[in-house]
């Protein structure tokens, strides 16, 4: 057996962007937010991801920018270290080393040299208490620090960062937890403590969700789980304070900003609306509804010209000050569950699956981007917490990607269960996919399984459902009628059933000559042509549960696994049992693109992949523990290059790279040591390499660059004291190979620079007529030289030397001579000016 070797599990991709709350620049350029194990730089312009900055080996926690460097940031992990990075070129910075798991992180420009962080109290195994703690950070050239100076701030405190803030001028710090609110003063050393009642007379939920404070003024904005808004006022007395209460939200307020001049107050929660109070005139509000899901998180920018929310569909959206939506940034859609397969589109090669309510989203792997969502339900979805509505359950391509089948169904408690069964054909005009057909009611019972004939060389197009109400139903593709009206339609062009057996999955052969379908402990395999029943395959007991066929050399196998913990595998020559063990599959998947099939098996709490073919005893591949949990949604992808590895343990990887989900809805897949250092190289490699590719660009721009540097070299040979270009000069080269962070704004160097190339249009003039009693003067120096030369005889030695120096000359022709005089008299002073200052 071979082992998993040099090939990791590893997160790729789909990672929550809306896990943690986002970070606006200082100059809103750029959006930065916690993503996985690292932190991703978004351009709050383009929507396009500028930077991954790697180095985290646990979850990223939270995200800061650091307050006396605005282009520098901090990122707390819970393993135990705070990163400072530079956005702007992606380059870690220093690694502080705490010791602790991280779970959020603070800082206040009047504290210097110091953050705030959550870590879970040192006395407490279960890590169920936690506390705020001041963290000094040490000033040391070293990359690598160890923080050891902690002081403890707040003692029980919330794990969520929306529940501790910084309050006016870094004075004190406020923390909810339940039904308290808790204000620490820093110049006291002294916490005051407020508590609600758990409820009221009319049903109130009063505990804490969410805390903010105000930038100018003592004042402390609380939300809470019955929706409510409390402003807390006269808090540095204990006995003496107030709070007036807001209500609009009619579920918990899960985030509050105050904007930073403080004349606003932004909350948001599960109804998918931006509500902005005026502070001091809280009857007056805007709101911003539609913004598609349950906002988890509110950001503004330090120069408030740019709000951002986060969403609990894994979306970032980028809002401007006039309440106006300008971009959004869409990650892999999580919900709680996948009810459809992973499925990669024949076109785009994108990974479809459930994605928004009602909704398959396109999801790009190579580029870890959401490409679009496709609405198949087609209704507005209601945010409303028990309320039955349409669902997409199932969904499958045709091999060429022409044709995409769903299921939606919806189970209301005293009705029937509703089914919908849409195809949808693809339109070459808007390259998206267009519904042809609608089936109401397919089934009299809930679809278990449904797919396409694969077959390349098939005449028709057929697409197969089985249900609980103990049929399989196949469904054609109709001629297209020849009114010019009319197109393409699918109808039902056979039903059937074995012996009253409910039917579980399907599928068909590589070649579209076979359809297997259980019927509980039975395979029945039919003739698609003729629908007829060509045999059934026995097995030990146990439902049957997944079925694969072999495909190329191993095409003459069908593979099903059970609920009795058995994998079979029958010969279809001999309709006989080839081979099976014993093991707890929970999904078996075939690779479409080689005769490998991928086995995840559930042991002891944990997940083992084997990767085998049919036709050989000894698998391919194995790895044990990918993940914790139960593995049911996994998907074979092509790669767009080919991997040309010659190890055994990684050859399976070199047509397609697999996939899977989680428990925790994590999108994990494999990767060899050999590629995992290729992308950390490139991801390193911030200086443009001087091998780039050979373009028809690269060679229109490489042959001009060559002839210009023909030219430099001939005209340096003819003066060696001219003055030097100025894209040869050492000041230049320091001006563009110098960090952008250093130099003065592009806008400051232009103006100095263009300045320096206006020419006023009187020196134009005269500069013309010198130019022309040059050449005069040049064409009579010519002809006196001619006259000269045919008058005067001269020494052999003096003849060769002369012939030498006409050569020369002859080497430089007019128009660059005119060149050569136009750059010597060029400006550039304001460089070396530059410089010296």
């Amino acid at each position: 057996m071979v082992e998993h070797g040099d090939i990791r599990v590893v997160h790729r991709g789909g990672s929550k962007i809306n896990f943690r709350e986002p970070v606006i620049t200082n100059d809103s350029s750029f959006l930065l937010c916690a993503s996985g194990e690292c932190v991703k730089v978004f351009s709050t312009s383009t929507e396009e991801c500028i930077h991954d900055l790697r180095g985290h080996t646990d979850l990223v926690t939270g995200v800061l920018l650091k307050p006396s460097n605005h282009l520098q940031v901090y990122s707390c992990s819970a393993d135990g270290t705070v990163r400072l990075w530079d956005f702007t070129d992606g380059i870690l910075i220093k690694t502080y080393v705490i010791g602790y798991p991280i779970y959020s992180i603070y800082a206040s420009p009047d504290h210097e040299g110091i953050i705030f962080i959550v870590t879970p109290m040192l006395s407490d195994k279960r890590s169920e208490l936690f506390q705020l703690v001041a963290v000094h950070l040490p000033q040391s050239g070293d990359q690598l620090v160890e923080a050891r100076e902690l002081s403890a701030v707040l003692s029980d405190v919330s794990s969520n960062p929306a529940a501790i803030t910084i309050g006016r001028g870094g004075e004190y710090f406020a923390s909810a937890k339940g039904l308290q609110l808790e204000v620490y003063f820093f110049r006291k050393q002294k916490s005051y403590r407020f508590s609600l009642k758990e409820g009221n007379k009319k049903g109130g939920r009063n505990t804490f969700t969410c805390v903010a404070c105000h930038p100018k003024d003592d004042c402390i904005a609380t939300g809470h789980e019955d929706g409510k808004i409390r402003l807390w006022r006269n808090f540095n007395h204990k006995k003496e304070y107030t709070y007036t209460t807001l209500h609009w939200h009619h579920s918990a307020v899960s985030s509050l900003r105050f904007t930073p001049e403080g004349t606003n107050l932004l909350s948001g929660g599960v109804e998918s609306v931006l509500v902005q109070w005026r502070y001091n005139q809280e009857s007056q509000r805007d709101f911003l509804p539609r913004l598609g899901a349950a906002i988890t998180h509110i950001t503004i920018s330090p120069d408030g010209a740019l709000f951002c929310t986060s969403h609990s569909d894994n979306k970032i959206t980028i809002i401007q000050s006039c309440v106006k939506v300008s971009a959004v940034i869409q990650g892999l859609v999580k919900g709680e569950s996948v009810r459809t397969d992973l499925m990669v589109d024949p076109r785009s090669k994108a990974m479809v699956l459930n994605g928004k309510p009602g909704h398959l989203q396109f999801y790009s792997l190579q580029r870890d981007k959401l490409l679009y969502n496709l609405d198949i339900v087609q209704q507005e979805y209601i945010h409303e917490s028990g309320l039955q509505q349409f669902e997409v359950v199932k969904a499958a391509f045709d091999a060429s990607g022409n044709w995409l089948a769903t299921v939606e169904e919806r189970k209301q408690k005293a009705a029937e269960l509703e089914l919908n069964l849409k195809l949808w054909e693809f339109d070459e005009q808007t390259q998206s996919f267009v519904l042809n057909t609608t089936i109401s009611a397919p089934h009299e019972a809930q679809i278990t399984a449904m797919c396409f004939c694969h077959a390349a060389d098939s005449q028709t197009t057929m697409l197969v459902s089985t249900s609980k109400d103990g049929h399989f139903k196949a469904w054609q593709l109709a001629t297209p009628a020849r009114t010019e009206d009319e197109g393409p339609s699918w109808s039902c062009d056979f039903v059937g059933a074995y012996h009253g057996l409910v039917p579980k999955c399907c599928c068909f052969s590589a070649d579209g000559s076979l359809l297997a379908v259980s019927f509980q402990e039975v395979v029945t395999v039919w003739s698609p042509s003729s629908w007829e029943l060509l045999t059934t395959l026995s097995q030990p007991p146990g439902a049957i549960r997944d079925l694969c066929f072999g495909r190329l050399s191993c095409s003459k196998y069908l593979l099903g696994t059970t609920a009795s913990n058995l994998l079979c595998c029958w010969n279809l020559l001999t309709c006989s049992l080839e081979w099976s063990t014993s093991m707890d599959t929970s999904l078996l998947l075939a690779d479409p693109f080689s005769e490998n099939m991928a086995a995840f098996c559930c042991q002891a709490g944990c997940t083992d992949l084997f990767v085998f073919k049919p036709s050989e005893p000894r698998p391919l591949f194995s790895h044990k523990a990918v993940c914790s949990g139960k593995v049911t949604r996994a998907v074979f992808a092509p790669r767009e290059d080919m991997l040309e590895s010659c190890e055994e343990s990684s050859q399976w990887l070199n047509c397609s790279q697999l996939y899977f989900l989680t428990q925790y809805m994590d999108l994990m897949t494999f990767i060899t040591k050999a590629e995992e250092d290729r992308l950390m190289a490139s991801s390193k490699q911030l200086v443009i390499d001087d091998s780039v590719a050979m373009t028809p660009f690269y060679l229109l721009l490489g042959k001009h660059r060559q002839q210009q540097q023909e030219n430099q070299d001939t005209l340096s040979t003819l003066s060696a004291e001219r003055t030097p270009l100025p894209q040869g000069s050492v000041a230049i080269k320091e001006l563009l190979q110098t960090p952008a962070h250093v130099l003065p704004s592009t806008s400051f160097l232009c103006s100095m620079f263009v300045q320096s190339l206006l020419i006023s249009v009187t020196d134009s003039r005269e500069e013309s007529k010198h130019a022309e009693e040059e050449m005069e003067s040049e064409k009579e120096e010519e002809d006196s030289e001619g006259e000269m030369e045919s008058s005067t005889s001269r020494p052999r030695e003096a003849s060769l030397a002369g012939h030498a120096t006409e050569t020369a000359a002859l080497a430089l022709t007019k128009a660059q001579a005119r060149e050569l005089r136009r750059v010597k008299k060029l400006d550039h002073s304001w460089l070396s000016g530059l410089l010296d200052s």
